[in-house]
């Protein structure tokens, strides 16, 4: 018979077990435990019929038409389950805890496996996860910088150096500007992008890595970044966090933004100078323009770069000063200057 675990047992469980979640393709696309499989028992469609025909026809002809639609899929649902977990130990959970799940393990059972079911469903789990990013973090550090900086790059090697990071704009697949679109994958909703914060984050928090600064290190970013939002108290902390502030000479800005962007299709890039057209100004969007036309790439950064310059001097402008640790550094080396943020660190900002 299936074992009901809580949320803590369960992602505890989930480390070394595989984990079926039973929703519907939709359900599961809005947002997932990280590392779930989707193993549907109604498509988007079937499941509508079913919830249509509860609501006209009552919990009975639901359940009637319930199992006339999975009846035939049962042995394919079976043979998945042998090839996720050979040893034949899985959890599943669906929504709420209820009766997808429950079906779905009885049918595991039924067969020889030996399953556990998530209390209160993935509801439970998305309460655990925007109450995880309600409590306070005090060992933030912010990677900062204006545009070109190089600051993922950056916060990659410090990663590779053996910090605690995560990489934000790599998560929501998106740099963060009116460019940020551009070569990246499709955004994932906002609620997947929380849950796959709070995997790294609890991951962390569960098991400092030592001989480190003790630090979780963030690039700098504003609460939106594309169309995903930060957890609104987790950005809130970055704000009061103390933050390493890149300074770089502004050609090397524009070489590596050249470097980026220049290989992109002139369309893209158009319409992103178009988008901050009004904040950049319609004689300097004019200018970028014209100047995209003749693959003059380093005027293009060169002019945008005066709207995201202010733009980030003004967020700078907001923070404590006694939180801002300058690091000038005069070439574009990552690797180099993760070790001088690293060590900077280490001298100036103590373990807690």
């Amino acid at each position: 018979m299936s074992k009901i675990l809580d949320i803590q047992q369960f992602l505890a469980k989930q480390k070394h077990t595989p984990a079926v979640d039973v929703r519907s393709p939709k359900e599961f696309a809005q947002g997932h435990i990280p590392y779930a499989v989707n193993l549907p028992i109604f498509t988007n469609e079937e499941r509508a019929i079913v919830g249509t025909l509860y609501k006209q026809a009552g919990r009975e002809e639901a359940i009637i038409k319930g199992l006339e639609l999975i009846g035939a899929k049962m042995a394919d649902f079976v043979r998945t389950a042998r090839q996720l977990s050979p040893d034949k130990r899985l959890l599943v959970h669906c929504w709420r805890g209820g009766m997808r799940s429950g079906s779905m393990a009885w049918l595991f059972d039924t067969v020889g496996f030996q399953t556990f079911t998530l209390e209160k469903g993935y509801k439970n789990y998305r309460r655990h996860v925007l109450s995880f990013f309600e409590q306070d973090l005090s060992n933030l550090l912010i990677i900062g910088g204006m545009t070109g900086s190089g600051k993922t790059d950056i916060l990659k090697e410090i990663i590779k150096q053996g910090e605690q990071g995560i990489d934000l704009e790599g998560i929501a697949c998106h740099k963060g500007s009116s460019f940020g679109s551009i070569g990246q994958a499709a955004q994932p909703t906002s609620e997947q992008f929380e849950n796959e914060l709070h995997l790294l984050f609890s991951d962390f928090l569960a098991a400092p890595l030592p001989d480190t600064t003790g630090k979780i290190w963030l690039e700098d970013e504003s609460r939106g970044i594309g169309k995903v939002f930060l957890p609104n108290h987790l950005w809130q902390q970055m704000q009061n966090s103390p933050i390493i502030y890149i300074q770089i000479p502004k050609n090397l800005r524009i070489e590596r933004l050249v470097r980026e962007y220049a290989f992109c299709k002139k369309t893209l890039l158009e319409e992103a100078i178009i988008r901050i057209q009004k904040r950049l100004g319609s004689d300097k969007a004019t200018d970028a323009l014209k100047a995209l036309e003749v693959d003059d790439f380093a005027k293009v950064a060169d002019i945008t770069l005066v709207y995201y310059d202010k733009a980030y001097s003004h967020d700078v402008s907001r923070r404590k000063p006694e939180h801002i640790y300058y690091l000038p550094v005069t070439a574009d080396n990552p690797a180099e200057t993760a070790k001088m943020a690293i060590e900077l660190a280490k001298q100036q900002m103590p373990t807690h």
